[in-house]
This record gives C-alpha cells, structure tokens and sequence, in this order.
C-alpha cells in the first residue's frame, strides 16, 4: 500500500498502522506493507544466520559484524526496514540501545517479494547509495537468484549475480562459502 497525502508521511503515521503491517517513509510517501510470506522469511533466517553466525558471533567465520535483522533506519525523514542488515565493527563497536539506528549500515539484503520488490530496487536502492551502504544485495525467492551490489562513487556496480543451488562466495561476506539451496528449501 502505498500512502500519499496532501502532506509529507511522519513517524506519526507509521505509528498509527496496525501491528502486522511494517511502515516505511521515503521521499515523504508511506509505504505500508504486511508481514513477508513463508519463502520471504525463510531466506532471511537462513541467510541471516548463516552471514550472523560466521560474522556477528565469529563461529566458522572472522567476526567483526553486527548483523541484525529487520532494523529500522533512520536517513533524515527518511525511514526504512531493511530485511537484514549489518555494520561493521569498527563503525559501531559497540550496539547502542535505541529504538531505530540513524548510523547507515555497510550492508543490506533485501528478500524480493512481489508486493515490494518494485520499491527495494528503485527507491531504497537509491536512498541506500545516497546513505553510502557500501554494500546492497537482493535476494529473490521465486527466481532462486542472488543479486550483489558494491557502491562506486554514488552508484551500485555489480559485484555478482547467482543463482539455483550454487555455492557462493559474495562479498563482503566472501571469507565463507553460502550455499543457495538452503535458501530456497525448507
């Protein structure tokens, strides 16, 4: 759903829908969405916890990540859900305990569904490479396809695209190996 008004969205009006519906504001537009659906959220707990447990916590992989899922960023008047995101360590040493993060991330996925891929890759797309996420990748279910993004200069380059039950090594995650069909399988 998608909210335009004779006046820019607030925080006041993220606020105001229900809880099973996910808020977002850019550009001034509300952007009001349900929970994903069962292969969404599949590949954002498989993925999240395969990149959350080698990077985050250090097991079978290097550490020095905060890997969180779905946070909300703060850009301005800009407000965003990010599927999963991360930080490095370096940048945010430590987690602040806070209700949203205004510090931008290095790196976001976002899982395609249907009702959003449209405003993941034009809009948040845009607003993440003006924010200066480092890196952006796009996760499709329904095409089994892994999308990898790495900003230059203001704009995205391909870093890498993959796809069916490959084994990948994307970055800035390429210290391990990602296997695609955990993804799409349950």
């Amino acid at each position: 759903m998608v909210q335009r008004a004779d006046r820019p969205a607030t925080y006041a009006d993220i606020e105001a829908l229900p809880p099973h519906v996910t808020g977002q504001i850019i550009e001034g537009t509300l952007y009001a969405h349900s929970r994903p659906a069962s292969p969404h959220a599949l590949v954002a707990t498989v993925l999240g916890g395969d990149i959350g447990s080698a990077f985050h916590r250090g097991r079978g992989g290097p550490g020095g990540w905060v890997i969180l899922f779905e946070p909300e960023l703060h850009f301005g008047r800009d407000v965003v859900v990010p599927d999963i995101a991360g930080w490095r360590r370096g940048r945010m040493p430590e987690m602040p305990r806070v209700p949203w993060f205004e510090l931008a991330p290095d790196w976001v996925c976002e899982v395609l569904s249907p009702s959003t891929a449209g405003l993941d890759r034009v809009k948040k797309r845009a607003l993440y490479a003006k924010e200066g996420v480092a890196f952006l990748w796009f996760v499709d279910p329904e095409g089994k396809t892994l999308e990898t993004l790495q900003l230059e200069g203001e704009r995205y380059a391909d870093a890498g695209a993959f796809e069916g039950d490959a084994s990948v090594r994307a970055v800035p995650f390429d210290a391990i190996e990602l296997e695609l069909t955990a993804l799409w399988k349950s």
